[in-house]
């Protein structure tokens, strides 16, 4: 990264690209990291895949970020679409001397799972980034054991109406509705509450309602910087733009079932989904057509393989799988 002269560190912007790859391995949604040495420590903490925009050689951002991403992983992008601009002040570690304010773009890419082809990097489960967020089974238990507690401590402190409403909305307590979309205002909440490592790691002045660092660690692990921000944007994006785009498939094999199907659509939107209203859903919907072929990848009968017809995104305006229409049971 270039160095701007002495006399202008203080106004010089440096943009920076970050990537939010996405696949689903195992029916785990997973992201792609990268081993990151901050300045200045000793350990090494898990990132997503980020570098300078280099305008001499990247025409775009876009060209910009998949060529940093093949560079730092092997990994060629598929889908891409941009996220977000984070430019907030301590989103980024200065070095001694450094004025530079790092502004980053973030991009959301979904790729098939290619075994072995990422080089520097690994694919990690995202629930461990953000363990409340897995309902298929049922209502994580670190909700009511500890992320409630510490926030009705934290509610009480100051405008406690305000501050509660919030959680109350974000954790669809009180019998309140649990919005699989809200990923980043619950990982935001967590973050103002003192909650999470890196409101700690940040430096900011942490409510006295906030726990200590060994508890901190149970609420998801920590990413360099503002990644697990970056991550929560991406993932609620996902999960909103499967209601009205069938961005799923970017995720699937060229032939797959309907089970392999919904176990994706599962595994992404954090919700079990109802089989038989999948199924109809899927098929009533134009979204497949059958290949003629059975598979026994799974065990047991062969079932049969479809794959995804594109013919649908000229077809209707908005063809999403409507996940909450889906759902087995209201949270």
């Amino acid at each position: 990264m270039a160095t701007p002269k002495a006399n202008d560190q203080a106004n010089t912007v440096v943009i920076g690209l970050n990537a939010c790859v996405m696949t689903v391995m195992n029916d785990t949604p997973c992201v792609l990291v990268v081993p990151q040495s901050p300045a200045q420590k000793a350990e090494t903490i898990e990132g997503l895949p980020f570098g300078p925009f280099d305008p001499q050689h990247h025409r775009t951002l876009e060209i910009g970020l998949r060529s940093l991403v093949e560079e730092q992983t092997h990994i060629t992008l598929g889908y891409v679409e941009q996220l977000y601009t984070f430019g907030d002040r301590g989103r980024h570690e200065l070095l001694r001397g450094e004025k530079a304010r790092v502004v980053s773009v973030g991009y959301l890419a979904l790729t098939r799972l290619v075994a072995g082809a990422e080089r520097s990097g690994r694919w990690h489960g995202i629930y461990d980034f953000f363990p409340w967020e897995d309902w298929r089974k049922e209502k994580p238990a670190l909700i009511d054991t500890m992320i409630r507690p510490y926030l009705e401590s934290w509610s009480s402190l100051e405008d406690s109406e305000t501050r509660w409403e919030r959680a109350r909305l974000c954790f669809g307590l009180d019998g309140g509705h649990w919005d699989e979309e809200k990923v980043l205002e619950r990982y935001e909440l967590m973050y103002e509450a003192g909650l999470v490592l890196e409101a700690r790691r940040d430096g900011r002045t942490l409510p006295s309602s906030a726990p200590a660092a060994s508890i901190q660690s149970r609420f998801g692990k920590s990413m360099q910087l503002d990644h697990r921000r970056i991550l929560a944007t991406g993932m609620g994006r996902i999960r909103g733009k499967l209601k009205y785009r069938p961005i799923v498939f970017e995720l699937m094999d060229t032939a797959f079932t309907l089970l392999d199907l919904q176990r994706t659509v599962e595994a992404v939107s954090g919700i079990r989904l109802h089989k038989q209203n999948f199924r109809r859903l899927i098929e009533t919907g134009g979204f497949v057509e059958r290949t003629g072929k059975r598979t026994a990848k799974a065990g047991g009968r062969p079932a049969e393989e479809f794959r995804f017809r594109r013919e649908v995104l000229r077809e209707r305006p908005a063809p999403g799988v409507r996940v909450p229409l889906l759902r087995t049971a209201r949270p």
